[in-house]
């Protein structure tokens, strides 16, 4: 009887992190569209509070595009910008920083409510704080990622080093608040035991957090664009040159992670490899034949991951038609975020011992 009480009282808990996963994913895919289009140095202030709001008459709207023709940005790329041109990217990044209050808020409200129902276990309180830590952190640094490419005076975009750590970050907070989820919602009953397995999928899913930082790179680097053909890179498997772009030589090991050849090339590899790893795991799963949820959803890495690399290659074929490129792109980031999800949710439902105490 006790047991269900604390099962009923949990759950609420459990379906509000659920909605804050999805609310995640949202502003994920918000910001990657704020990327594609250019749109993250549109609003130079930060105001937590009074920027919720966009300019509401013509003389704030005036005033907000006169601020953002002193940033390198208007000068060097998009000086021809008319004041509707500039609204159109002002409103994507608005949007980005409003869904981001707005999870707060979904966050904050429901906390309270909680506390004053007294749902909150003893051990719900670490996960929490950390939980709430984490969001603060994601926020702070996109602050400083956008500060970074205002005051840069030679700066048209902000550095692709601090995206792909704002990008991780986030992930980090996706994947944290999915486990805490989890933790609320599946019995131990319900897990497999299979040591070499588990092992096998962090090393999987480790291998994927890299492969997510060089599409970060890819984005941040527009790198689609420097190879839009497929199953060649440019009509070579292996492009001469990999150290230089454009003449450019680059020093020492930036090339791995500043020619965008490079990172396309590395991201592609990284796709194929990631791939024919998931093949030979859920080779392995197939070998565990527990009734249960493990068994109903091992199939979801490997149909996720070659949803992935379709999605891929359409993206970089269509790299230079911006409307498709658009949407193929954002699609390729939802379903990358799912197949994370995907390993996490295995890592999860995987124990390295029958005794789930030492697991």
């Amino acid at each position: 009887m006790n047991q269900s009480v604390s099962s009923r009282s949990s759950r609420p808990v459990a379906i509000w992190l659920l909605v804050g996963v999805g609310m995640i994913i949202i502003q994920v895919l918000l910001g990657g569209i704020t990327r594609i289009t250019g749109s993250g140095l549109s609003i130079t202030e930060w105001k937590p509070i009074m920027g919720a709001l966009p300019p509401m008459n013509d003389h704030d709207w005036n005033s907000a595009f006169e601020k953002y023709k002193q940033i390198a940005q208007f000068k060097y790329l998009n000086s021809y910008f008319t004041l509707h041109d500039f609204k159109f990217i002002f409103f994507w990044e608005w949007f980005h920083r409003l869904w981001a209050r707005l999870i707060g808020v979904v966050f904050v409200i429901p906390f309270v409510v909680f506390i004053f129902q007294k749902r909150f276990k003893r051990e719900m309180i670490r996960p929490m704080l950390i939980l709430f830590l984490l969001g603060a952190v994601q926020g702070l640094v996109g602050w400083v990622m956008v500060l970074s490419g205002l005051e840069d005076s030679d700066a048209l975009y902000v550095s692709h080093y601090k995206l792909a750590i704002h990008f991780v970050l986030a992930l980090g907070l996706l994947c944290y608040t999915l486990w805490f989820a989890l933790k609320l919602l599946v019995p131990e009953t319900q897990k497999v035991v299979s040591r070499p397995l588990k092992k096998f999928t962090i090393w999987i899913t480790a291998l994927l957090v890299v492969q997510l930082i060089y599409g970060a790179f890819m984005a941040g680097l527009k790198a689609a664009s420097a190879a839009p053909t497929w199953p060649r890179i440019n009509e070579s498997w292996i492009p001469e040159n990999l150290g230089m772009s454009g003449g450019h030589q680059f020093p020492g090991l930036s090339f791995l992670t500043d020619n965008p050849l490079m990172v396309q090339f590395i991201h592609r590899s990284l796709a194929y490899v990631i791939t024919l790893l998931i093949f030979m795991w859920y080779w392995k799963a197939r070998a565990i034949m527990v009734p249960g949820i493990f068994k109903k959803t091992k199939w979801l890495p490997l149909a996720i991951v070659l949803v992935q690399v379709a999605l891929g290659i359409l993206t970089v074929l269509y790299s230079l038609q911006q409307d498709y490129f658009l949407w193929l792109a954002m699609a390729h980031q939802f379903v990358a975020m799912l197949l994370l999800l995907s390993l996490v949710w295995m890592i999860f439902i995987i124990r390295h011992n029958k005794n789930p105490e030492i697991s």
